[in-house]
């Protein structure tokens, strides 16, 4: 389970910025709440706030981090395409512009009855790794353990294995992570931290061409396993009774015959009649096939207990859709592996005491200079200095302004003429 992520001088966020996953000492909905080892962690994390405040630019930083550590020894002394992947700092500082940019995680292992924890993070500039770490902490212990440390001017891999390490520090370049590396070598330590990073799902429905692409990815097994067809028909009965199963129909590539491409009808029942009729898939509604596109990835992590993180989690899909998906995470008899569910939204309806604990709430607000900041609803302050209170409609006093994090407006009056006929 991710406990922390921080990170700093990426996109709008200049200074460093904390999304933390460790539960407060307050008292709403504690059934929710996963103890592993000494910590105890949150299921689910909603991060409101105004249009270009910076919401994006959290889940876009972790996206940024999973697929550095994914993918970094494929950049390996090759400026080019390390120039095109490279961290995008905060622009609208000379200093900052030619700073690093820092990425840290603090995570527990699925499956881990030892309650150990990790802390693994890593800086890059306009030339590649400045720093990178990697410290593990046992259940009984008080402080973290050093695995690795490598820095510009000194490294130390004494938490390697030492032919592992003579073979990392040979091979090891500029641009490449020791944990992305120490992975490929089957290092196992470096193996773990990689693999966590593979377990998670990302999904940005803010994005219409990776939407376009997510929403015809087809679940595991679905064309030819019967039982999965059968799993995902399930899933969609949760929102959707209208479908009542599926068809994949291969369709032949001349040009490629190992480039299997299906046509993926859905079954519904004819009104008054025991017939069916078969509609395309992608004739369904926006939300629908949303829905259709979620659902691997919804699966994948339940299974593995691993992390999903969204990004505009309430675009085209109802409140009460919504609703339900963040009760499938806090729900300890569905969430059994201690899944968790990070995303951004728009969507007040699910800005509730009823629904979410106050450390789950976030917000990122933008300042005149354009640099974002994020903050929890469990620390903000109100004017009179006091905490906010868990009885409070958060709906209603969000949209008030009373937490920040809102669009400052005006008329929209550039487009109406004045008294002459002409656009003011």
């Amino acid at each position: 389970m991710l406990i922390e992520f921080n990170f700093k001088n990426y996109r709008s966020f200049r200074d460093e910025a904390s999304l933390s996953l460790s539960a407060e000492k307050i008292t709403e909905f504690s059934s929710s709440v996963v103890s592993i080892g000494k910590e105890k962690i949150l299921p689910v994390a909603a991060i409101y706030g105004a249009n270009a405040s910076g919401k994006s630019n959290v889940y876009k930083s972790f996206a940024f981090m999973s697929n550095y550590v994914k993918y970094s020894f494929q950049y390996g002394d090759d400026e080019v395409n390390y120039e095109e992947v490279r961290p995008k700092p905060f622009l609208f500082d000379e200093e900052s512009e030619q700073s690093e940019s820092s990425f840290e995680v603090f995570f527990t292992l699925p499956n881990d009855m030892s309650g150990r924890t990790y802390n693994y993070g890593f800086s890059l500039d306009s030339n590649g790794v400045v720093e990178e770490w990697l410290n593990t902490k046992a259940k009984t212990s008080k402080e973290y353990r050093l695995v690795f440390y490598r820095g510009e001017e000194e490294n130390d891999f004494s938490g390697i294995p030492k032919k592992s390490r003579e073979n990392i520090e040979l091979a090891l370049e500029k641009q490449v992570l020791v944990v992305s590396l120490g992975a490929k070598l089957k290092v196992e330590k470096c193996k773990l931290v990689r693999d966590w990073f593979l377990s998670n799902e990302l999904a940005d429905f803010g994005d219409p061409a990776r939407n376009f692409f997510m929403s015809r990815t087809l679940p595991k097994g679905f064309t030819e396993d019967p039982s999965v067809q059968k799993d995902v028909l399930k899933y969609f009965s949760s929102f959707d009774n209208q479908i009542k199963g599926f068809q994949a129909t291969r369709v032949p590539n001349e040009e490629d015959e190992q480039d299997e491409q299906f046509i993926i009808e859905a079954k519904h029942k004819r009104i008054h009649s025991d017939d069916s009729v078969m509609i395309p898939l992608s004739d369904e509604s926006d939300g629908t096939l949303k829905m259709f596109a979620l659902y691997p990835k919804l699966h994948a992590v339940l299974e593995k207990g691993s992390v999903l993180f969204v990004d505009e989690l309430n675009a085209r899909l109802h409140p009460l859709l919504v609703r339900n998906f963040i009760l499938t995470f806090a729900n300890p008899k569905i969430n059994v592996n201690h899944a968790q569910l990070i995303f951004t939204t728009h969507d007040t309806w699910q800005l509730s005491n009823q629904l979410l604990r106050r450390d789950e709430v976030w917000f990122t607000n933008k300042d005149s200079n354009g640099l974002s900041s994020l903050y929890s609803l469990a620390d903000f302050l109100d004017a009179d200095g006091s905490h906010i209170r868990k009885d409070e409609n958060y709906e209603k006093n969000y949209l008030l302004g009373k937490y920040g994090a809102i669009p400052s407006l005006s008329a929209i009056d550039s487009l109406i003429g004045d008294k002459n006929g002409k656009k003011g």
